[in-house]
């Protein structure tokens, strides 16, 4: 009997959900498995927190000779290592900047005109 160490497709349409599971390699996708080993859910906006692992149980069946499929050695390999890269978010909204109107310019004084001189009388 050849154990795998793979993925069963759990959740709803658009909405997935895996189990990493311990399964002989000649069963169904999603047949019973041997052992179930972690969960994998790609719709967690944090990369970190979508896996779990039992990574004492899969070290174990890896020693008696089952073969990770190539998914789960990648998530393996991050897992073990926190290799997940940075969840960049978009930057913050912001209120948009008020436009400063410029004073008016204050018209220069000019002289009062002079008065008409008084008659003296």
């Amino acid at each position: 009997m050849t154990v795998r160490i793979r993925m069963k497709r759990m959740g709803r349409t658009h909405r997935p959900f895996y189990r990493i599971c311990v399964m002989d390699q000649r069963k169904a996708r999603d047949a019973q498995a041997i052992e179930e080993v972690g969960t994998y859910d790609p719709m967690v906006k944090d990369k970190s927190k979508r896996v779990t692992m039992k990574l004492d149980r899969i070290k174990y069946w890896i020693s008696v000779g089952a073969q990770p499929s190539e998914k789960v050695a990648v998530l393996m390999d991050k897992f073990e290592n926190n290799r997940w890269g940075e969840t960049k978010a978009p930057p913050p909204l912001t209120a948009p900047k008020e436009r400063v109107k410029a004073e008016p310019v204050a018209e220069a004084e000019t002289p009062a005109e002079e008065a008409p001189a008084a008659a003296d009388g």
